[in-house]
């Protein structure tokens, strides 16, 4: 895992003084030569770094130096470029290019609802089982019972997410000619 490096005291690069944040809220701020620099700990930090950070739960936002933009997802989105590409990816070509088509597409905000969802339950269901079963290895016939419980709550998610398009359908009729 890569060191975080304290700021050399005589460089003309100053971070910009931090807005006010939330209580907790870590704020990482990005220069334009693409560094990290961690205004808690006074010091440049790489992408590892921030893997890290995410891994533990630590709330934090990142922010351009000079415009304060928000870019956040940006960061993250290259952490996932970072690990697709680099081990065994979690996403399929084809996932990939279903994603890309919902881009634009009227059901966009929908299916990003929905994924988020489904990330939550997963999560959920990967924390009862480590409170349930505390300190019991993760063997195959562990994820088949959990994935029982897992495909129960996403076909709920599914029925809600079919419950709403109908209702925004009846709200909204298509190809009806007046």
């Amino acid at each position: 895992m890569a060191t975080a490096r304290k700021k050399p005291a005589s460089t003309t690069e100053q971070p910009a003084a931090d807005a006010p944040a939330k209580p907790g809220l870590r704020i990482l701020k990005k220069y334009p030569n693409r560094r990290l620099y961690d205004t808690q700990t006074s010091s440049y930090i790489t992408l590892a770094d921030v893997k890290r950070m995410v891994l533990e739960g630590v709330d934090f936002e990142v922010h351009d130096a000079k415009t304060q933009e928000d870019l956040t997802r940006s960061i993250l989105l290259q952490i996932i470029l970072e690990e697709e590409t680099g081990g065994v990816p979690m996403f399929s070509t084809a996932s990939l290019a279903q994603i890309i088509r919902f881009y634009g597409h009227a059901m966009q905000g929908v299916m990003g609802g929905l994924l988020e969802r489904q990330m939550q339950a997963f999560a959920d269901m990967q924390q009862r089982f480590t409170e349930q079963t505390p300190g019991s290895p993760f063997t195959p016939d562990a994820w088949t019972g959990l994935m029982g419980g897992y495909a129960e709550q996403s076909k709920t998610l599914m029925n809600q997410w079919q419950e709403q398009l109908k209702q925004a359908g009846s709200m909204f009729p298509f190809g009806t000619k007046k």
